[in-house]
């Protein structure tokens, strides 16, 4: 009987651990659950004790489950990189975000901007208040739970909504029919990145698979996928 392997990892690199799973699942026959949920709700959930055998998460939510001893630290590699960017309806006219005084100039004019409470959203928070446009947003300023919830908004309220996303996560709703568009990655001077990594956890009951997967998605052959997925 073939053993079944959970994942708990940050929605970012969705489409990456996914193809990865799968192909791990194809060529060793260990089943491979995958969970996807903010950074907070990650740390949240394994901090609570929930079990899981393979976790994905930026540095810092890594970092705390360490200090927890729940991660097998000589199995934690480098996973990659998201950068943000801004997305609008699928049929808007593309608009010049080149600089951070056009990016301010466009959310100024929109009629939601729209960002989640994960690590991209809470980067975006602050984004906001940095650049003076916290108070003007006011009540335009919406909150919602996930990436994708970001999208859905944007492609439900034509034609004046914007988002604020993680690049990856754009291109996850995108193949799905989504009606946004990625309007231009945040300008270089604002570009918020953060990084994945990758680790076995100290709870797993089967630990050899757990490594065997851990170094599969921080493996030169997994970055190509990766790469793909807009996770460089």
């Amino acid at each position: 009987m073939a053993i079944t392997i959970k994942v708990l990892s940050a929605g970012a690199v969705k489409r990456g651990v996914s193809q990865i799973a799968a192909e791990f699942e194809r060529t060793t026959g260990t089943r491979v659950a995958v969970e996807f949920s903010t950074a907070p709700e990650v740390r949240k959930r394994v901090t609570a004790g929930e079990i899981a055998d393979v976790i994905v998460a930026p540095p810092a939510v890594m970092d705390d489950i360490a200090k927890q001893g729940k991660i097998l630290a000589d199995t934690r590699a480098f996973l990659g990189r998201s950068r943000m960017g801004i997305v609008v309806h699928a049929d808007s006219s593309p608009p010049d975000l080149g600089s951070t005084a056009a990016f301010k100039k466009f959310l100024e004019g929109a009629t939601a901007v729209v960002y989640n409470r994960a690590s991209s959203g809470l980067y975006a928070a602050k984004l906001m208040e940095k650049l003076g446009l916290a108070a003007a947003l006011g009540s335009r300023t919406v909150v919602v739970d996930t990436g994708g919830a970001i999208m859905e908004y944007v492609g439900g309220h034509a034609p004046g909504a914007v988002g604020l996303a993680q690049i990856s996560e754009v291109m996850v709703l995108i193949d799905k029919g989504c009606a946004v568009k990625l309007a231009a990655p945040l300008p270089d001077e604002i570009q918020n990145v953060t990084s994945y990594d990758a680790a076995a956890t100290a709870s797993s009951a089967t630990q050899e698979a757990a490594r065997a997967l851990a170094r599969a998605l921080t493996s030169q052959e997994a970055k190509k996928v990766f790469a793909a997925t807009g996770i460089s």
